[in-house]
């Protein structure tokens, strides 16, 4: 049997970063250019939290983002995993959390990665075509 695989064969390696005091309008600038939906969000280089495009659009369905930075929209805490967490262990916590992410940091707390659903999917596809036969049509 073979073993189950670590995330970091999944993550999308070195992230884009974004400052807590960024406004939340550049922070949607980087997603648009880089076509990506969450960013690790940093203070003086630590982890503290991360914003997604749908924080983004939520706060602005309240005020104008205009005003807003992007620690006022981020989920503090993320949810973080090392690089040689397995791929069971972090797509079952966030299936059962709802997370739409997992920041992959080194011990020293280092951003290196992010594992996302849609990462997600190309390692279900990944390992699907590993282990069966496609359907004839």
């Amino acid at each position: 049997m073979k073993q189950i695989p670590k995330i970091e064969k999944f993550m999308t390696p070195m992230p884009h970063t974004i400052g807590k005091d960024i406004p939340v309008g550049k922070a949607l600038d980087l997603m648009r250019t880089h076509r990506i939906r969450h960013i690790p969000v940093q203070d003086a280089g630590k982890l503290v939290g991360v914003v997604s495009d749908r924080d983004i659009k939520l706060a602005g369905s309240f005020v104008s983002t205009e005003e807003l930075k992007v620690e006022d929209v981020m989920t503090p805490d993320p949810y973080t995993i090392r690089p040689g967490t397995s791929l069971d262990e972090v797509v079952s916590e966030m299936a059962e959390h709802k997370y739409g992410c997992a920041i992959v940091a080194q011990d020293n707390g280092k951003v290196v990665g992010l594992f996302t659903v849609v990462d997600g999917l190309r390692a279900f596809k990944e390992v699907l075509h590993e282990n069966y036969r496609p359907t004839e049509h």
